[in-house]
């Protein structure tokens, strides 16, 4: 089987809730970052062979198809084909999964894979929302799944404090975790450490967006603390769960003949695809098994592996992760994560992996692996070579 490797990842800095992203037409907002990885790699735009978009609201201006949309808010030709995917959080993991199986396998050469969120503009959930105003349907979960596994509804909300209660964590752990996400991301901005990643976007005061809005620079134990739990008797707070996020990210894949053809200069090498499925009831837990099967495909141990991009999809997830696995807290998510940069959902995944590739290069390490707990119960896990 042929290799695949990433010769571009680019990402643009997170945007809060109606921050200084949310005058960006989503579509648009992918377009920059298609654009970026052809500049920074000066490929011909003719070259591309696919692009695959995740999403995960894809309604009302993420609708009709929002990959296509993005493709033409490029500046690449109208030539050049799109998929939109949902893969739930993961969606744009699973989109660099997809490249790189089309590169591999040599049924294309040269394809981007790339996420898209504006969640001020298409907040969570609307295509739920809209049906259920509209009222139409019984919503996504049939009476058939509803009594196959004992609940009216699956939540992440719920998963993640099943998580917490498995694992015997409480909420004094979570905020710490909390705290250590923005002291990390902190840190990162203040070392210039996204520079090679980000994709500057001009906002509507005239000035270049190039920081994560949502970094608490104040930051403090006792002001995560302070804030009002998600439920009584819980230990979830909005401090230490993912921030909603405006974003777009891109990931550029290419096969052996794609970086001899078009003379590229890899950045790494995709080693491992995993994606597992569990429990759709506890849901978040997914990425534990997941890891263990793709470190065994790959032939590596945990403590081979140099950096970890987990999603901070909440603290619960990623301290479960941790002592489940038994990896170094020390190698984890370095740079900050969703609790402090955010969680632009379809975007996510392409976002961690320039995080993980880039970081991996900048501190001389070789294995990264990332992954993502997804609805439902799934998860993505990819191990990389910096090159």
């Amino acid at each position: 089987m042929g290799e695949a490797y990433i010769v571009a990842a680019v990402r643009t800095a997170g945007g809060r809730r109606n921050g200084k992203l949310s005058t960006w037409h989503p579509a648009d907002m992918g377009g920059e970052v298609l654009n970026a990885v052809v500049d920074r790699t000066g490929i011909d735009p003719r070259a591309v062979e696919d692009v695959i978009v995740g999403c995960v609201s894809q309604v009302g201006e993420q609708s009709f198809h929002v990959g296509r949309n993005v493709v033409l808010a490029s500046r690449l030709p109208d030539s050049v084909p799109a998929v939109s995917i949902d893969r739930q959080c993961g969606s744009s993991q699973q989109a660099v999964h997809f490249a790189a199986q089309a590169v591999m396998s040599g049924t294309q050469d040269v394809v981007i894979a790339a996420g898209v969120e504006s969640m001020s503009r298409v907040p969570m959930g609307s295509p739920v929302a809209l049906a259920e105003k509209a009222g139409v349907g019984a919503g996504p979960w049939s009476e058939r799944i509803r009594k196959r596994y004992g609940v009216q509804q699956f939540s992440q909300f719920t998963g993640a404090q099943m998580l917490a209660d498995k694992y015997g964590f409480n909420r004094e752990q979570l905020d710490q975790y909390a705290l250590r996400s923005h002291q990390r991301a902190i840190a990162a901005i203040q070392a210039d450490a996204f520079k090679d990643e980000i994709v500057p976007l001009k906002v509507a005061d005239g000035s270049l967006h190039t920081a994560d809005e949502g970094v608490r620079f104040d930051a403090s134990i006792e002001a995560i603390s302070s804030v009002k739990l998600l439920q009584e008797g819980g230990v979830l707070s909005a401090a230490n769960s993912s921030q909603v996020c405006d974003g777009a990210s891109a990931v550029l894949v290419v096969n052996e003949r794609g970086l001899k053809t078009h003379n590229l200069k890899p950045l790494a090498r995709i080693h491992n695809l995993t994606v597992t499925a569990g429990d759709p009831v506890i849901m978040l837990e997914e990425p534990i098994p997941a890891t263990r099967r793709a470190l065994e495909r790959a032939g590596l141990r945990i403590g081979d592996i140099d950096l970890f991009e987990i999603n901070e999809a909440f603290a619960s997830v990623v301290l479960a992760w941790l002592k489940a696995t038994g990896a170094d807290p020390d190698r984890v998510n370095v740079n900050g994560g969703a609790i402090a940069l955010g969680h632009p959902l379809g975007a996510t995944g392409a976002k961690l992996m320039a995080t993980l590739v880039h970081a991996l290069r900048k501190r001389g390490k070789r294995y990264g692996l990332q992954a993502m707990c997804e609805g439902g119960g799934i998860a993505n896990v990819t191990i990389v070579e910096a090159l």
